[in-house]
């Protein structure tokens, strides 16, 4: 009895320590990108920022406002999409929600968020579990390549970029479109889902999967990805960047689509879209250090801020016994 209250504590020991070293690792990735961003460095962030006055109390509230409902609607998303699998509260989906976001902040194409979310039920769920993560993330993507592809054409369209004859305007757009089918399929997501289950059991689980909740889904994922480019005009207009919001979004979506696609470490998402940002936005003579801010501004308030929320999740989290009800 004593050997197995020594091994108890232990497991329950390691297991401590290892939330802890999540949440360290989480901490240092975002204080390391932070300091060390060879594209804009802290202190020119910091100075570009107060130059503007940016982080205003008006312009703060604005913009936390729009990461909240940004977040908001994710955490919703996933309430529901999960609900025909098991039922839970808002409460256990932020938990999830955010909890995962930090355990998967140091994993290529945040891969960790599949495993995290799983962890939170019993071991008959967590099959099911991954796939409805899955169905997630594809809608998300969906909404993506979708605006994606119709933004990019209007920009390439407006910058003579491509003929502006539209039969080889939709020629091309269908082009994109299979090129990006085609690397979402091999990307390390799909590999690490995938290899776990066959191709008529994925397919079975979609088709059987409730329309209307999948419905649900996409109508959440279209607003958080029209709540986060609103965030990224909005920076614009206070960044004193007087451009049109459709001229805007056509960049943006453009962005949005390209970053997507790219595999990446989570932590060097900010990199990624921050390269793709600057060379859009060049089309559109802006200074460079003012996208770079921007990008910067928005991986924070997207990514970093939920993640430190996150890590408290993290800290209090406890396996599920499968002997629960």
């Amino acid at each position: 009895m004593a050997a197995l209250t020594l091994s108890y504590k232990t497991n329950q020991l390691f297991f401590k320590l290892i939330k802890i070293g999540i949440v360290i690792i989480a901490f240092y990735f975002i204080y390391y990108k932070l300091v060390n961003n060879d594209e804009i460095t802290l202190p020119e962030l910091i100075n570009i920022i107060t130059s503007h006055n940016i982080l205003s109390l008006k312009n703060s509230l604005i913009l936390l406002l729009l990461t909240s409902i940004n977040w908001l609607l994710e955490i919703v998303k996933w309430k529901t999409l999960i609900n025909p699998i098991k039922k839970i509260c808002f409460k256990e989906a932020l938990e999830q929600s955010l909890g995962s976001l930090t355990a998967s902040i140091f994993t290529p194409n945040r891969i960790g968020e599949y495993g995290a979310k799983a962890l939170y039920y019993k071991s008959n769920f967590r099959k099911p579990v991954l796939l409805v993560n899955l169905i997630s993330n594809l809608l998300q993507l969906t909404v993506t390549i979708g605006l994606g592809c119709i933004g990019l054409s209007f920009f390439l369209l407006k910058h003579n970029l491509v003929s502006t004859n539209y039969i080889k305007l939709i020629s091309y757009m269908l082009i994109i479109l299979v090129a990006i089918i085609i690397a979402v399929l091999i990307s390390i997501k799909s590999k690490f889902i995938l290899k776990r289950f066959s191709a008529k059991k994925l397919k079975q689980f979609i088709i059987s999967y409730p329309k209307s909740i999948i419905a649900k889904g996409l109508f959440y994922s279209f607003g958080r990805y029209m709540t986060f480019s609103f965030q990224f005009y909005v920076l614009l207009q206070l960044f004193q960047i007087y451009i049109g919001y459709f001229e805007a979004m056509t960049v943006i979506t453009g962005m949005y689509l390209i970053a997507s696609v790219i595999p990446s470490i989570f932590i060097f998402d900010i990199v990624i879209k921050g390269s793709v940002a600057v060379y859009l936005f060049s089309f559109l003579a802006i200074n460079e250090l003012i996208i770079l801010s921007i990008t910067t501004i928005m991986w924070v308030l997207n990514f970093v801020l939920p993640s430190i929320i996150g890590s408290y999740f993290v800290l209090n989290f406890k396996l599920v016994k499968n002997t629960e009800s």
